[in-house]
């Protein structure tokens, strides 16, 4: 159980006085750890003002920096000591999806960052961020370049030239829907809080009893982040990039993007940068169009869609963002809201308020000198619903870096899971590709905060163990077995304690298999069970029950009411069966 230990007053590492109040700066001052039913301690002492000093003539900025340090913890944590070491097995070396860390530089410094108006989102936030450093940093912020987190802290590595102070920033971005630039003001003040105080963690990765770094470690996470986060597109913490890995085509307008996590962690070998890889579906940057056909899977230029397929279209659209290509360089970007239920040609819109008319068709060949070719699709609906925009699917493309957050089908399930079972070697040329395009050496983040990351996986000492022993019943053939190469089968082999199956049935929902096929399986399966060991009646509770595989619970209902009246049982369990051929659900 970690140690707590009093702190002698002139510690520099204590809050010797109460930052300026904050919600923020109450998470930082407290960070949370295991109480073990003892409560919280608050770990902060206050130094008495001596009688007669003389005042000093030190800045403000020095003043706080003793004032105002970081409380990491008063918890006292120490790697606890191995036991030993195993000497089963045959030694070898291995290599961890980790890469070794360090920082060099010093104390980092805390701020509070505050935006009004508030209601703006991460994002618009850090672009708030962007600007106000590129037009003060090497004014008003020293030569500082911060790292911002998108909602109320800013870390620094040193302090800035001020305790408080007021930015005006201006921020021009595109109105959704609007064909127009749209400029916001925004005031953005940042305060000192405290400073984070490098010594507890250096003496906790040397082996010694130091303050728990919790907090410390979460801002160096928070810098690595952004080393690579501006160069990758995040969902949680994760970052997507298709330069990673070629994109791999998941059908249906769908592909597959390489990601991975990252965190830093203390370890025994120091800091450690750990790594892992993931995949997810985004949306393919098409022309609309070649999208609709690859959703489809049919030809749509030169065929209109039909009511179901229009549906199927708005559904996988709706809230997709898209840029036009009709007006040369100009790219205006907008959100799909729906689909018009009438093509293209059929459509007319007021254009003046006396509400003179005019086709789709004839506005974007007067205005922008573009023939609609496709004018028997819909057009899709863009914008806010106090301006409807009617925008033609030819002269719109989807916007790269969307993900897929809709249901996948079966067959992109099979294609993504491809992509993510890897071999060992090819995870490794991931990692080390991952590693080596984001350039931490290179970053000019990295450099500003002192951080070093290893560009070779970590080998670590490992064992492999000799298999154990596999222990069956006596009445089978084979009453011992020693896998071979981690792998070993069930043939001639009966389990110890078989369990007991006396009512079963079972729903077939496949509308190719014929009833004696299914009958046969269910009879093989029996079959099987009691050859391994298991009590299973032949005989299901019902006959087998066929039924539409669009009504799933309906079938459920009906077969799980039917088994209970047959056996006065309340409960049933399910066993559900599923290939791209063949579905069985059981139910017993």
């Amino acid at each position: 159980m970690p140690q707590r230990q009093m702190k002698d007053p002139e510690e520099k590492h204590l809050v010797s006085k109460k930052p300026m109040q904050s919600s923020m700066n109450q998470q930082i001052s407290s960070p949370v750890l295991p109480n073990n039913g003892d409560g919280w301690e608050d770990g902060q002492k206050s130094v008495g003002r001596k009688k007669g000093r003389r005042r000093g003539k030190g800045s403000k900025v020095e003043k706080l920096q003793v004032a105002n340090e970081l409380d990491v913890s008063s918890k006292s944590l120490v790697f606890h000591r191995r036991p030993g070491y195993g000497q089963m097995g045959k030694k070898c070396m291995v290599k961890a999806n980790h890469f070794l860390a360090d920082i060099t530089g010093s104390d980092l410094s805390q701020y509070s960052v505050s935006i009004n108006p508030e209601g703006t989102s991460n994002k618009t936030n850090k672009a708030i961020m962007a600007q106000l450093v590129k037009l003060y940093r090497d004014t008003e912020l020293g030569m500082r370049l911060p790292v911002y987190d998108g909602k109320e802290i800013l870390y620094t590595a040193g302090l800035l030239p001020f305790t408080s102070k007021e930015f005006m920033i201006t921020l021009a971005d595109e109105d959704e829907g609007m064909d127009t630039m749209r400029e916001r003001e925004f005031k953005v003040t940042i305060k000192f809080v405290a400073i984070a105080n490098m010594l507890p963690l250096r003496e906790l990765l040397a082996g010694k009893q130091a303050d728990n770094p919790q907090e410390v470690l979460k801002m160096i996470d928070i810098v690595i982040r952004e080393l690579v986060a501006q160069r990758y597109i995040s969902f949680g913490r994760f970052l997507y990039s298709p330069t990673i890995k070629r994109p791999h085509q998941l059908g249906n307008g769908l592909q597959a993007w390489r990601g991975f996590y990252q965190s830093i962690r203390p370890t025994q070998m120091g800091l450690s940068l750990n790594i892992d890889m993931s995949s997810t579906a985004f949306i393919e940057p098409l022309p609309v169009i070649e999208f609709v056909a690859q959703l489809l899977g049919k030809d749509v230029y030169s065929r209109p869609l039909s009511d179901a397929d229009r549906v199927k279209v708005k559904k996988a659209l709706r809230g997709v963002k898209v840029e036009v290509t009709h007006r040369g360089k100009v790219r205006r970007k907008y959100r799909i809201s729906g689909l018009t239920s009438q093509p293209t040609r059929e459509l007319i819109f007021p254009v003046d308020e006396e509400m003179n008319m005019k086709s789709v068709v004839e506005y974007f060949q007067e205005v922008y000198g573009f023939i609609i070719q496709y004018s028997h699709l819909p057009c899709l609906q863009v914008g806010n619903q106090r301006k409807v925009n009617y925008l033609p699917m030819e002269a719109c493309k989807i916007v790269e870096g969307q993900r897929y957050t809709k249901g996948l089908n079966e067959k992109q399930i099979t294609s993504l899971l491809k992509v993510t079972c890897q071999r060992p070697h090819e995870q490794e040329m991931d990692l080390l590709q991952t590693v080596h395009q984001n350039g931490y050496e290179q970053d000019i983040y990295a450099k500003e905060f002192g951080i070093s990351v290893d560009n070779k996986l970590a080998s670590v000492e490992a064992r492999v163990l000799p298999a154990p022993w596999l222990k069956y019943h006596d009445t089978g053939k084979e009453k011992e077995y020693l896998p071979q190469v981690g792998q070993w089968n069930m043939m001639n082999k009966k389990v110890i304690n078989g369990s007991t199956v006396s009512h079963w049935a079972c729903i077939n929902f496949s509308r190719s298999l014929q009833e004696t096929t299914v009958r046969s399986f269910c009879h093989q399966l029996a079959q099987m069970c009691q050859i391994c060991g298991m009590e299973f009646n032949h005989e299901p509770v019902i006959p087998i029950y066929s039924a539409r595989p669009d009504q799933v619970k309906k079938a459920l209902k009906y077969v799980c009411n039917a088994c209970c009246k047959q056996t006065w049982r309340e409960r049933v369990g399910v066993t559900y069966c599923h290939s791209s051929r063949q579905q069985w659900l059981f139910v017993w």
